[in-house]
């Protein structure tokens, strides 16, 4: 093998995709309810991304970002039209790419300012991205290992803590970086009262509020950005994943006071933004956003049929659901994989659910089914 092993890889090689479903290479059919990690929002070979991508490529596939991109302008209004507040977009490739934008327009924006806040306030089972500075915002220490020291300038607290929050604040506090629903940490909700004390104590003491919408945007959670559930006004979001639909896409939005300190030469991306990936943003953003009711009453279908098992704590919201076992559960994947049902294990003893999001009642009934057999 010429590959760097460092994926621990199932025995699996999958070769054509088609809706919710995905085959091998023995042409053997899966239920895909991973979604390449929420990343294939409309599922495989959605006819609509399909020809949008292969026209785009018949045009133009990447021009640098030196000049002016008429196909981002497109999808940043797109974006901006969802948002709380007027703002403006930055792109990348990945979310680890939009946290580390946030991360240095956080510290940008008070430098500019002409004050030395640099700190940022993350949380206890987050996760946001593996390069240095998303990967020092990760309060995980298991990603840490073997790569210390980490950046300086993160401060954990506990999620729905506001307690360990305040303890925390300093004068040099820029900001607070979180999470609605923590995806890698194994499904954790924020409780609505934290969110808005959270918020409260950012205008308190004027600190910039960031929300990781890498894996509950662009309607997983069964709203456009996975905030809106709460009723809080983020200063910036970031997103990935499931915004190109399997195109590499990632986008930090911020209010148009915030934003306007990246300025010319602060920061930038070779690939980030280019026509390809934000003609298939445009078409993805247009579906999901007829999709999000289907998304709300499926999500709730399946939550009931996850909670009828008993088998476990059901998690998180719409099509972003866990079911946390009192056991490990890599075997339970292992066992579903042999049974054509593609699902992840995370946090070590949390089946995580990520379906595409046209995925509707008869595939969740098809998936339970596979479940209730295994568990």
């Amino acid at each position: 093998m010429y590959v760097i092993e460092n994926y621990s890889r199932l025995p699996v090689r999958f070769v054509k995709g088609e809706g919710v479903y995905l085959y091998d290479d023995e042409g053997k059919r899966y239920l895909d309810f991973v979604s390449g990690i929420a990343v294939c929002s409309l599922g495989h070979s959605h006819p609509r991304l399909v020809e949008a991508i292969c026209s785009q490529v018949r045009e133009l596939i990447h021009v640098s970002n030196l000049f002016e991109n008429p196909w981002q302008e497109e999808l940043a209004q797109k974006l901006v039209e969802e948002f709380w507040a007027s703002g403006k977009v930055f792109f990348c490739n990945s979310g680890t790419e939009a946290n580390e934008a946030a991360i240095k327009l956080v510290r940008k924006f008070f430098r500019d300012r002409g004050e030395n806040r640099f700190r940022i306030i993350t949380f206890g089972r987050g996760f946001h991205g593996r390069t240095y500075g998303s990967l020092s915002a990760t309060a995980q220490e298991k990603f840490h290992e073997g790569f210390e020291p980490m950046l300086e300038g993160f401060d954990y607290a506990e999620l729905n803590d506001i307690g360990s929050v305040i303890k925390l604040v300093n004068r040099n506090t820029a900001g607070i970086m979180l999470e609605v629903i923590q995806g890698e940490g194994g499904v954790n909700e924020c409780e609505s009262e934290f969110l808005k004390e959270v918020q409260s104590l950012c205008r308190e003491e004027g600190l910039l509020l960031i929300v990781d919408e890498v894996q509950t945007g662009i309607g997983r959670t069964g709203m456009f950005y996975g905030y809106q559930h709460f009723g809080i006004e983020p200063d910036i979001i970031t997103l990935a994943k499931g915004l190109g639909g399997g195109v590499p896409i990632g986008a930090l939005l911020a209010r148009e006071e915030v934003a306007q300190h990246l300025t010319p030469g602060s920061h930038g991306s070779t690939f980030g933004g280019n026509p390809l990936a934000c003609r298939a943003g445009f078409v993805v953003v247009e579906e999901v956003k007829k999709l999000l009711p289907q998304i709300r009453e499926v999500g709730e279908f399946f939550r009931e049929k996850l909670e009828e098992l008993g088998a476990g704590r059901v998690k998180g919201r719409g099509l972003m659901l866990g079911l946390e076992l009192e056991r490990e559960c890599k075997n339970a994947v292992l066992k579903a994989l042999e049974r054509g049902l593609v699902v992840n294990c995370t946090a070590g003893n949390v089946l995580r659910f990520l379906p595409p999001l046209i995925v509707e009642r008869e595939h969740v009934e098809e998936a339970v089914e596979v479940l209730r057999e295994i568990l």
